[in-house]
């Protein structure tokens, strides 16, 4: 063997020495590593044999992504734009804390611009009347004339019951309301020029005849009107023929309509209830038993003279308990006992006259309308 220099190899021999130590020593603890994941598995693999068929039945059924949370990779979502709140203002430290505001009303539309409209065409309102039709005869109007008046409206009058009188119309003068004679005047037999303070009872809301004391007028006079009187004759029946009951009710002082019990009491037709006295029987007696009350409603139309002769003669129209006795009867004159009284030109007007014939006869419910 040839010689070796000891300077030469010893160096050689410590770096191969140290190589080998530091290969060992990797090696060891590679070793040491790899023992404890070998026992776990170990361990795993003995565990794994020791469970029952049901266990593993149901570890079989379990889905694959029942790992441990960490073992899993979730899935990122995608990202959303991301949406900036608005920029809120701070808010004063000397603002006052805001009232509760009331529930929002309903948005209202946006006005429209205005459009020009277009202009509506004229119609005619023909209800109003017309002015291309011909005149009627003795008039200045036409037919259906749209210039024509209209007539004005009025408040119409209850109906009297036997118990409780009615009311008058709203334009009809109350000549006679159950409470006094304010419209009324007394003719005295012996002074029939003068007028006197009445006389007669006011009682129960009705005005009774005083025997001789006189008739009893308006003091107003009145020629063209509509005239509504309730009376009744004494229920203790008394007499026959014209002392039973006997009155009447005198248009301008000249022209009477008969009051009189004519429930079975037998007198001249002329004479009798109804009848214009002296002149024209009524077509029918309508009268009511002695003591209840009646409804005279009579349409008078005075005459009208002309150069100081007759030009229109009286007419009178009357109804007596709701039936007609006279339909606009022309009279032959002025009334008088027994004897036919001639027209005579007077005043146009006169007035309304109660007769007193000494029969204790009661009034009630008078008024009247005037009709010119």
């Amino acid at each position: 063997m040839p010689s070796t220099d000891l300077s030469t190899a010893l160096p050689r021999l410590l770096l191969f020495l140290g190589l080998s130590l530091s290969l060992i020593a990797t090696a060891t603890a590679q070793d040491a590593a790899d023992k404890p994941a070998a026992a776990a598995t170990e361990v795993k693999e003995k565990a794994e044999a020791s469970k029952t068929p049901a266990e593993a039945a149901e570890k079989e059924s379990k889905p694959a992504d029942s790992k441990p949370a960490e073992a899993k990779t979730e899935e990122k979502p995608e990202a959303k734009p991301e949406v900036k709140p608005e920029a809120k203002q701070e808010k004063k430290t000397d603002e006052k804390p805001a009232k509760p505001k009331k529930e929002a009303e309903p948005a209202k539309p946006a006005a429209e611009e205005p459009k020009a409209e277009a202009k509506p065409e004229p119609k005619k309102i023909t209800s109003l009347g017309y002015s291309n039709t011909p005149f009627i005869r003795g008039q200045r109007w036409k037919v259906h004339d749209m210039n024509r008046p209209r007539p004005r409206a009025i408040v119409p009058g209850n109906a009297s019951t036997y118990d409780k009188p009615g009311t008058a119309p709203s334009d009809a003068i109350v000549l006679f309301d159950g409470n006094n004679l304010d419209n009324w005047g007394q003719l005295l037999p012996e002074d029939p020029g003068s007028i006197y303070q009445p006389l007669w009872s006011v009682a129960d809301g009705a005005v009774t005849v005083v025997p001789e004391t006189g008739h009893l007028r308006t003091l107003d006079t009145f020629a063209d009107c509509q005239l509504h009187i309730e009376w009744a004759s004494p229920e203790d029946v008394q007499g026959a023929s014209q002392e039973r009951g006997d009155s009447g009710v005198l248009l301008m002082g000249k022209y009477e309509v008969q009051i009189l019990d004519s429930f079975n009491n037998r007198t001249f037709a002329d004479g009798q209830a109804g009848a214009i006295f002296g002149q024209h029987p009524p077509m029918v007696n309508a009268s009511r038993p002695s003591g209840q009350w009646q409804v005279y409603d009579i349409v008078f139309e005075a005459p009208t003279f002309k150069d100081g002769k007759l030009e229109s003669p009286a007419y009178m129209t009357v109804i007596h308990n709701g039936i007609l006795l006279h339909h606009r009867r022309e009279l032959v004159g002025s009334v008088k006992d027994k004897e036919l009284q001639p027209y005579s030109e007077d005043q146009p007007a006169g007035p309304i006259v109660l007769q007193n014939h000494g029969t204790p006869v009661r009034y009630r419910n008078i008024w009247i309308r005037p009709l010119n």
